[in-house]
């Protein structure tokens, strides 16, 4: 049987107004990690939150804390999310000159380093950096916004990365999908070599009475697609 995606809820998509609650809620309904989009209104045109709400989350759940820095530079700001209680913390190529020493260094900080690709990012960007990730993060939109459509496009550059991964011997490399996922995406994606799956709206809709039948749409991906 196909191993399940993660499944990482986007807290973009939540009640911001309740957000603990939001994210107690989320974890009891089955959520494996919880993935948290800071913006800095300059590397994309949003602004979202910061490592202090980040730090004000975690009592609330032990799920990893996925965290993805759409900010520029990103480097001076590692260190912060990390003891905000970031998991697993991935940058953008194009935010920063070295992107070999970035992912070193979060590292050493002790989380789990990713590499985020833009939809016109190419995946060839990651192929010297291989031995320093423990996850690729292909966007299906571009960054910024919640609730955009899916770009198609993006499906054969996760069939690339999967090659590039199995063929250099890392498949234990979480290869994440963010962007217009949905229990149809979801499907295509895991066909595609996808092992993560980011989830905003089709996470969170219908609120916390929904949440469980919500993610549990989204887990079933792999079986469908072998169906």
């Amino acid at each position: 049987m196909p191993t399940p995606p993660i499944i990482a809820p986007s807290l973009l998509s939540a009640d911001f107004a309740r957000l603990g609650e939001e994210v107690r809620a989320i974890e009891a309904a089955g959520a494996d990690w919880l993935h948290l989009d800071v913006m800095d209104g300059r590397f994309v045109p949003n602004i979202s939150f910061g490592p202090g709400v980040i730090g004000a989350l975690r009592p609330h759940t032990a799920l990893p804390f996925d965290v993805h820095l759409m900010i520029a530079p990103a480097d001076p700001h590692l260190e912060a999310f990390r003891e905000a209680g970031a998991d697993w913390i991935s940058v953008h190529p194009e935010a920063g000159p070295h992107l070999h020493r970035t992912l070193r260094r979060i590292r050493e900080l002790g989380a789990r380093a990713g590499v985020v690709l833009n939809p016109g990012t190419p995946a060839e960007v990651v192929d010297n950096v291989l031995d320093e990730l423990d996850l690729v993060l292909v966007m299906s939109v571009n960054p910024g916004f919640g609730g955009q459509s899916f770009i198609e496009g993006q499906l054969r550059k996760v069939s690339r990365i999967r090659r590039m991964l199995d063929g250099a011997g890392r498949s234990e490399v979480v290869l994440q999908v963010d962007g217009g996922v949905n229990a149809d995406t979801a499907r295509r994606c895991v066909e595609a070599g996808a092992t993560a799956l980011v989830a905003g709206s089709a996470a969170f809709r219908g609120g916390p009475d929904r949440y469980r039948d919500n993610i549990a749409a989204l887990r079933s991906a792999p079986e469908r697609a072998a169906a």
